[in-house]
């Protein structure tokens, strides 16, 4: 307990998707005074209810991410609820099966609207806190980036780009204002297990997957919410600029791993 002890903490995407819910709950578990804030109105409040019930503190608050005098908003709701904002969590994010296809084929009205709610809502998010960060002497910010931002997949271009560009930005934003004491990072989720995972994906695109984490398992919730936590700390006080992959070793391995295993333990069978 009182890990974030003291801090004020605004989520956004923090009650829509398991993720959100879970890096809001684990601040306000671990002493942090949370805003909680959603384009889904409804479910932030009744987020911060449910902290609240559990002896936590916490708001909900509506949020457009796609809207800047939205995220304004959200910031200033914060500041006339708690005072100030220590720690700033950019986890809005979108992705678009049917639209955002290959390079040739996606919609462009759709890499638009990736761009402005994955993208660009770090930039104003960032832009609208960091002022009250250095009234206040310190802060963190943590965004939600993606390994979709460090890989090339064959659909998801705007969503990759978009990730890709808060990655590099989360760097920007560390070099910028380290001697402020604010710190920035990011975290990049592989496949985790979300209900919308679990009830979407067939068993056997899981199984694929997992045939190539380096880890037997797949990831949950909790797994980012305590990156975050971790990062939103002073236990991280040294580190900034930094996006921490976590993906149960998917992507740091040959590739071609897996399926040589395979041929090798069918020739030695043989």
């Amino acid at each position: 307990m009182g890990r974030v002890q003291g801090k004020v903490a605004l989520v956004t995407g923090g009650a829509s998707g398991i993720i959100g819910l879970s890096i809001s709950t684990l601040m306000a578990k671990e002493g942090a005074k949370v805003v909680i804030a959603d384009f889904n109105e409804a479910g932030a409040k009744e987020a911060a209810e449910n902290i609240k019930k559990q002896g936590g503190e916490a708001a909900g608050v509506f949020l457009d991410a796609g809207q800047a005098d939205s995220i304004q908003a959200a910031v200033d709701f914060t500041i006339e609820q708690y005072g100030t904002v220590t720690v700033l969590v950019n986890n809005v994010g979108l992705t678009n099966l049917h639209k955002d296809l290959d390079v040739v084929n996606l919609d462009l009205e759709e890499w638009d609207r990736l761009m402005d709610v994955n993208l660009k809502s770090v930039l104003l998010g960032s832009r609208f806190a960091i002022p009250h960060m250095i009234k206040a002497g310190a802060g963190s910010i943590i965004n939600t980036a993606s390994m979709a931002g460090f890989t090339g997949d064959s659909v998801r271009s705007a969503y990759g780009a978009s990730k890709a560009g808060v990655v590099n930005l989360t760097r920007y934003i560390a070099a910028q204002y380290g001697k402020d004491h604010i710190r920035c990072n990011g975290v990049a989720p592989g496949l985790i297990l979300t209900p919308a995972a679990k009830n979407n994906m067939p068993q056997a695109v899981l199984d694929i997957f997992g045939k190539f984490n380096a880890l037997p398992y797949h990831g949950e919730a909790e797994d980012i919410g305590y990156t975050v936590l971790f990062l939103a700390s002073d236990e991280s006080k040294f580190i900034t600029g930094q996006t921490i992959q976590v993906e149960g070793g998917h992507y740091i391995a040959n590739p071609s791993i897996s399926d040589f295993n395979d041929y090798v333990t069918k020739a030695n069978s043989n």
